[in-house]
């Protein structure tokens, strides 16, 4: 699949269940899929790279608790849990990732229930100049 900068987020989350580990890795946003729990299934290369976390350390761990605890909050965490009770999720919401090292990076998160996976997508990319 090839990605464009016209290409809508929108498009990217509803196609990522049919997106090979290839395809994913060479998307321009990062992409993590999450089952039910929270659990990473599925951690492309770009946000490896953005998060400094290798695929290996971050896939089939806790997204909020392990990967990236400082989600853990109503604002992430929260849309997460309502959108799998619901099993209805697609927001859009700026966010500031700190990291363990002290590090911030401002960015824009999109999360997406898929029906057909029961899992949830979320596109990371950066904030638009």
């Amino acid at each position: 699949m090839q990605t464009t900068a016209t290409q809508s987020t929108s498009q990217v989350l509803e196609r990522a269940d049919v997106l090979t580990q290839d395809e994913l890795d060479n998307l321009p946003v990062g992409m993590i899929q999450l089952d039910r729990n929270g659990t990473v299934l599925k951690f492309n290369q770009t946000e490896s790279s953005l998060a400094r976390v290798e695929k290996s350390d971050a896939i089939g761990k806790s997204f909020f608790d392990e990967v990236a605890p400082c989600t853990k909050v109503q604002q992430f965490y929260g849309a997460f849990v309502t959108g799998v009770e619901k099993r209805n999720l697609h927001t859009v919401f700026p966010y500031q990732f700190r990291f363990r090292d002290g590090r911030e990076k401002n960015v824009v998160i999109s999360m997406f229930y898929s029906g057909s996976t029961d899992t949830v997508w979320v596109l990371v990319q950066r904030p638009q100049a």
